[in-house]
């Protein structure tokens, strides 16, 4: 007779044997299965795009790659304490958890008394968190909004942006339980959702500056698209300030000259390695970046070049990194941290997906002049990804605090961290 033991070692066996014919079987189909290619360049599929519409025409060397989802809760108070001690910093400065339970995360911008919002990606919430003795509260103030990333606040009154609405909230921080429907000021702005989360940036007369994505990975963009306009919030004026841009979720005014820089992402499915995320300056107005003809500067693209060069277009001031994801930035103003921090950029790099070692999840930070010569970047803060692909917080957004110290929206873990420095 057969011993339990026995019959145990033959059903283990038998398991792995199934398991590794499944395994060899999934492996086997999807190494057979066809690339996926969407037909982007037609209005139906910008207005009704496939839930994976952002994949883009797949490669074989790239073939499966999609982004990863992060943790629906975000995450805990005792998980946000073991991440920010793995995030490693410049000898002076240190990171706390300045709030949780901010669920998606995303720009930040300060209310003239004291109150953080905060926008939202997918959730469609706006936040705002007051801080109660030292106790951060945060509470959802509005909610069902679509897709509301960009956040200003200006003369006493919130503005958000949800896709293809610029909508103002007046007297914004004496009415946060009741901020009601809002009015909106702009929406001369295409519904598509694709690539249509925007952040804004703000003037010295008080115009936003605003992004607009195209509805895909690469094409020839509807007319309306890859652009950043320059709108009035008071008139609805507006005026297209810069074309030939792919994906820009993240922008700053120069305090030395007026001028905006903006990050922008690059198209995906090329290699790995190739092309690079940017980093922008617009010297004037109607400036092209070169998307779709031509990315990182130098790298004309292999199906929508058409017979245009590179050098017929902006080149970025820095070449960040292939499929690092930068987003929000902004100009170091503050006096808390070392003097030669004064004016420098600090870019919130929200990491990889269509790359098999992930990179980015960290905080870059670039040297570079008012004429964005000769600059320099390294990496402030990092330690969000461990190995090739776990991440444990994805940077969003950057805000200067009153104190100098600034803040930093994650997305991935819904929490905000504060990060100060201080002489030993």
């Amino acid at each position: 007779m057969t011993s339990m033991f026995h019959r145990s070692v033959l059903a283990l066996a038998a398991i792995a044997l199934l398991a590794g014919t499944s395994a060899g079987n999934a492996q086997q189909q999807d190494k057979n299965r066809t690339l996926k290619k969407y037909e982007s360049g037609t209005k139906e599929f910008w207005t009704h795009p496939p839930d994976d519409w952002f994949l883009g025409d797949e490669t074989e060397a790239q073939k499966g790659l999609a982004p990863p989802s992060g943790p629906p809760t975000g995450a805990s108070d005792s998980e946000l304490a073991n991440i920010i001690k793995k995030v490693k910093l410049p000898p002076g400065f240190k990171i706390e958890v300045y709030a949780s339970g901010v669920l998606a995360a995303r720009q930040m911008a300060w209310g003239d008394q004291g109150t953080l919002f905060v926008g939202s990606f997918g959730l469609g919430n706006v936040y705002a968190i007051k801080d109660n003795n030292g106790k951060k509260e945060v509470k959802t103030v509005l909610k069902g909004l679509n897709m509301p990333t960009g956040l200003a606040f200006k003369d006493g009154a919130l503005y958000v942006i949800a896709v293809d609405k610029l909508i103002r909230y007046d007297n914004a921080e004496a009415n946060l339980d009741k901020l009601g429907q809002g009015k909106v000021v702009y929406d001369d702005m295409p519904s598509y959702a694709a690539h249509g989360w925007k952040y804004i940036a703000v003037d010295k007369d008080g115009w936003f500056y605003i992004p607009f994505g195209p509805p895909f990975n690469i094409g020839l963009p509807p007319t309306s698209v890859s652009q950043i306009r320059r709108v009035d919030p008071k008139t609805g004026n507006a005026e297209i300030w810069a074309l030939g841009v792919r994906n820009s979720v993240g922008g700053d005014v120069d305090p030395r000259t007026g001028k905006l820089w903006f990050t922008e992402n690059a198209r995906d499915w090329v290699s790995d390695d190739l092309p690079s995320d940017k980093l922008n300056m617009i010297s004037k107005i109607g400036e092209h970046f070169g998307y779709p003809y031509c990315h990182q500067g130098d790298l004309p693209d292999p199906k929508f070049a058409m017979g245009h060069k590179c050098s017929e277009f902006t080149p970025p001031v820095v070449k960040l990194g292939a499929h690092v994801a930068p987003l929000g930035m902004k100009f170091y103003t503050g006096d808390q941290f070392p003097a030669d921090y004064k004016n420098n950029i600090l870019i919130a790099e929200h990491g990889s997906w269509n790359r098999h070692k992930y990179q980015g999840a960290r905080i870059v930070r670039v040297i570079v002049g008012p004429d964005g010569k000769n600059p320099k970047q390294e990496i402030f803060a990092s330690g969000w990804l461990e190995g090739d692909q776990g991440y444990l917080g994805r940077p969003a957004d950057i805000i200067l605090a009153k104190d100098g110290s600034i803040l930093v929206a994650d997305d991935w873990a819904g929490a905000i961290y504060r990060i100060s420095y201080s002489k030993k």
